[in-house]
């Protein structure tokens, strides 16, 4: 994928399968040691050890839809290729969590992306579901919580254009703080 919220979307997709709850997406960057720590965990179903060993193979997928799983492998090789690295674990009934770490200064590093439409997709597409995204680079973070935003919202649905409106802006005014100098 052209981007890491690319692979974050789709990461966040098979959460939103595996009926969680709350899913957690953490970027946290380390500009000293030059590394990226993409975390996506969530409370659903979970996987087997079974599954777990072949959620590697992009010849396994749990769908119907198709034949073919390339999410968690195309993850897996973006990071591996920039000298990171890749993990994944999980529990039936518990859910899971896959991180990885990418060399932000190696040759083969993907860019971010467009992380703010990352999460305002899955927000606003997933009203059932709790999202918690932070974003920290160094010492400077921020974070964006469905559960307090709903819970100051009320009756008023995240996907009310003015919500989401407030949102992006919210979360692209956040993200300035980690590229301006």
């Amino acid at each position: 994928m052209r981007e890491l919220s690319l692979n974050v979307l789709d990461i966040a997709q098979n959460s939103v399968r595996a009926e969680a709850s709350l899913i957690k997406i953490e970027l946290i960057e380390n500009t000293k040691t030059k590394t990226l720590k993409i975390s996506v965990s969530d409370d659903g179903k979970g996987m087997t050890a079974e599954q777990l060993l072949k959620v590697k193979d992009p010849f396994f997928t749990t769908r119907t839809t198709r034949k073919v799983g390339m999410g968690i492998p195309l993850f897996r090789m973006a990071a591996e290729m920039t000298g990171g690295s890749f993990d994944i674990e999980s529990t039936p009934g518990a859910g899971t969590k896959t991180t990885a770490v990418f060399r932000t200064d190696h040759l083969d590093f993907t860019p971010i992306g467009d992380m703010c439409s990352t999460v305002i997709t899955l927000v606003t597409m997933n009203l059932h579901i709790d999202f918690v995204y932070v974003r920290q680079v160094d010492d400077k973070s921020f974070t964006v919580d469905t559960r307090q935003l709903k819970e100051i919202l009320g009756d008023v649905p995240l996907n009310e254009p003015s919500i989401t409106a407030w949102l992006k802006d919210y979360i692209t005014e956040n993200t300035k703080q980690f590229t301006e100098v």
